[in-house]
């Protein structure tokens, strides 16, 4: 994944790729237990709240994302799909590739979508 490449200094690629699952499975707890939730853009932007910019360790929401409907939750992934019905829309998986993303928790996105 994109975001195993975002090396900090000295780091291999297997360990961020470490990291990542840790801060994944971090978010996938908080989904669950109602800690973070998943805010979907109106054309189809996912940002996550309720993790720390510490937490969040250089991981994107389009990163965290890809990576949860590969190996998440059930109960993440259904946290994403009330997400999706409360917005009315679905996550458009093109928009997030695309890079369209938000770094206020969803109030304002930027990028192509």
């Amino acid at each position: 994944m994109p975001c195993d490449t975002k090396l900090k200094v000295g780091q291999t690629i297997k360990q961020r790729a470490a990291e990542v699952r840790t801060v994944v499975d971090r978010l996938a707890s908080a989904l669950a237990a109602g800690r973070a939730k998943a805010v979907i853009g109106p054309t189809g932007g996912v940002a996550f709240v309720g993790l720390t910019a510490a937490e969040r360790d250089g991981v994107t929401d389009a990163c965290a994302y890809r990576r949860l409907m590969a190996t998440g939750s059930a109960l993440a992934k259904q946290a994403i799909a009330r997400a999706e019905m409360l917005a009315g829309r679905t996550i458009d998986r093109q928009v997030v590739a695309s890079g369209v993303h938000s770094h206020d928790g969803g109030e304002h996105w930027h990028g192509k979508g």
